[in-house]
């Protein structure tokens, strides 16, 4: 019997991904919980660079959005958007960019903008780009963490926000994009990475209690296996406490209340008033 979810899984793997004294481009969701998990267990001096402008952020609690203060109060430095995308990101100062996805293909591209082939009255509109283009382009390496299905995992997008291996073959290289590209995705049930050759991602790893037919089964092409699969350690307990820790630091938002009804009082006009 697990201890543990598919969730609490997949972030931990994602958080034993970074390396202490990395940078890191984090983005809000998945991917800030499991970099704010790396700095509260093996990676004390990894460096969160949030799109705000804040970088070396320390938050206690998971942050809300990029906004959130706790990013500004907690960070080393607090500069323009500007400069984080021109003078830190594009020169290709950072190490690793975590991103999340609505839809991801075979060769790591990510659709975060419209469900639906009609751009102007798609299915569902999805939030956008933000800044995910840039970071998939220019960061060193990129991680993406996602829940697995065959929505999620498509073999057609209806859009591509950000660019991961385009068509394979090389794409990157001709579209002039400078950094690495997509090396992981992390997901529910396992690890895929791209292989060299075809730049296709490849199912690398499981989890414990998953065979490789369930997540072929979750995938919307044909995904391939690699004779050295391995299966991942699970969780520990030091990783789990740490983990649930954070979570339970998220605010309750709570609601409002309905006010009890008053009884109404009778209320007497006398003869001869005017409103």
């Amino acid at each position: 019997m697990l201890n543990y979810t598919p969730d609490e899984m997949m972030t931990i793997t994602a958080a034993r991904s970074l390396q202490d004294g990395m940078t890191c481009f984090v983005g809000i969701g998945l991917p800030s919980e499991a970099a704010n998990l790396a700095r509260a267990t093996h990676a004390p001096r990894l460096v969160l660079i949030y799109e705000s402008g804040t970088i070396g952020a320390k938050p206690t609690e998971l942050p809300l959005s990029i906004g959130d203060g706790m990013l500004a109060e907690t960070a080393d430095a607090v500069v323009s958007v500007p400069e984080i995308f021109n003078y830190w990101l594009q020169p290709g100062r950072i190490d690793v960019g975590f991103l999340g996805a609505a839809q991801l293909d075979k060769y790591g591209n990510i659709n975060t903008t419209v469900i639906g082939s009609d751009y102007a009255r798609p299915k569902v509109r999805l939030p956008g780009a933000g800044g995910a283009p840039e970071i998939a382009a220019a960061c060193k390496e990129v991680i993406v963490v996602l829940r697995q299905s065959r929505r999620t995992f498509a073999d057609h997008l209806d859009f591509v926000t950000s660019v991961g291996y385009g068509d394979g073959d090389n794409s990157r290289q001709r579209l002039g994009l400078t950094g690495g590209g997509p090396k992981v995705v992390i997901t529910d049930m396992g690890v895929l990475r791209p292989d060299r050759r075809a730049q296709e991602l490849v199912l690398t790893e499981i989890y414990p209690g998953v065979s490789v037919s369930e997540v072929q089964e979750r995938t919307g092409w044909a995904l391939r296996a690699a004779p050295d699969l391995s299966e991942i350690e699970p969780p520990t307990q030091t990783e789990l406490a740490a983990l649930r820790a954070l979570r339970d630091s998220v605010p309750t938002v709570q609601q409002p209340q309905p006010a009890a009804a008053q009884p109404s009082s009778p209320v007497s006009v006398a003869k001869g008033a005017s409103s």
